[in-house]
């Protein structure tokens, strides 16, 4: 059954089938909820069951998977489903109102082969002020036979009148034992591994899915190597390396590796829950910068280092960020004194 290869969103996918079955379906939905944790895969497979036509026949309303229908929605060519989303490959992505416009003369015929006719907007909150406002009018007076469901990880960002006008459903983050368990289940994955890249992706399933281990794997050595106490000792090292990572653009994802470490040694100090530990294989090295290292000042480095990745859009000076993070990372493992220059 399509629902039950879905990660997680239990409570959201009983809902749903739970309006279905007793016909109080709304006419749109807004699935809201962190990026890459089922939304859309769960908005898909919502389209398949509604339109199936060989529908499972349980008290769980669901879909075949196999169908003509099924198989149509699945690849985007079914005469009822209709997808839109902004350019991904645009500067500024964005849903512009011709997408909206070309969906409102689809939708005043009946369906064709389908129930109903089923409109999914991924990213939602691109939608242009134009769109936006073209989208509001066919909200306000759907066609009985419709359904439109929108798709956004940044719920602030969609126009309050194009909220008032959907009934939500929050997503939350799958468990990570859940994560984990489908990560060994579909791609077959070691433990250790589907353990390191549910911590890594922070639950988000859809990442997990598509993360390359040996990539994770050679981004956490490069950053262990970064913060090794041979590399911090040096300003001159320090410098050259906020500047090399700057030029690659892999500065910010530097910062975040940096945050997520020095995460972990925190978890170490105030002997919290090992399990939430990203660097669980390094946990002889964590231990040995604990002794040393200063608690209050690795949590404001923390904190510091957060402020910033959430400044990252607004014209961020990577290079200083790097600069700054190494200097006062060392001060705060102990291996300068404090203001000391080297």
């Amino acid at each position: 059954m399509p629902f039950a290869e879905i990660t997680g969103h239990e409570q959201s996918i009983a809902l749903l089938q739970a309006a279905w079955r007793h016909g109080r379906l709304a006419h749109a939905y807004l699935f809201y909820g962190e990026t890459s944790i089922g939304k859309l895969m769960t908005a898909v497979k919502l389209a398949q069951a509604l339109n199936c036509e060989q529908p499972v026949q349980t008290d769980a309303q669901d879909s075949c998977g196999r169908c003509r229908s099924c198989l149509q929605i699945a690849a985007r060519t079914h005469p009822d489903y209709f997808v839109i989303e902004p350019d991904r490959e645009a500067a500024t992505p964005q849903i512009k109102i011709e997408q909206v416009r070309e969906i409102e003369q689809h939708f005043v015929y009946r369906p064709l082969l389908g129930e109903r006719k089923i409109c999914l907007i991924d990213d939602a909150d691109r939608l242009t002020i134009g769109a936006a406002n073209a989208l509001l009018k066919t909200l306000e007076e759907p066609p009985g036979d419709s359904l439109f469901i929108l798709v956004t990880s940044r719920l602030h960002a969609l126009p309050i009148t194009i909220r008032s006008r959907c009934q939500a459903l929050r997503f939350t983050t799958p468990a990570r034992t859940q994560v984990e368990a489908a990560l060994i289940l579909k791609r077959e994955l070691p433990p250790a591994d589907a353990r390191f890249l549910a911590v890594f992706a922070d639950g988000r399933i859809g990442a997990a899915l598509t993360m390359t281990v040996a990539d994770v794997r050679t981004r956490q050595q490069e950053c262990l190597a970064l913060v090794k106490p041979e590399s911090l000792m040096s300003s001159a090292t320090i410098l050259s390396t906020a500047e090399s990572l700057a030029k690659t653009d892999r500065g910010e994802e530097t910062l975040a590796w940096l945050a997520r470490w020095i995460r972990d040694l925190v978890i170490i100090l105030v002997e919290g829950d090992h399990d939430q530990i990203l660097h669980l294989d390094q946990l002889p090295d964590l231990r040995r910068y604990a002794q040393r290292a200063d608690t209050d000042a690795l949590l404001t480095l923390l904190t510091d280092i957060e402020r910033t990745q959430q400044q990252a859009t607004r014209h961020l000076n990577v290079q200083m960020a790097l600069e700054t993070t190494f200097l006062r990372l060392r001060e705060a493992l102990g291996l300068i004194p404090a203001g000391a220059v080297t």
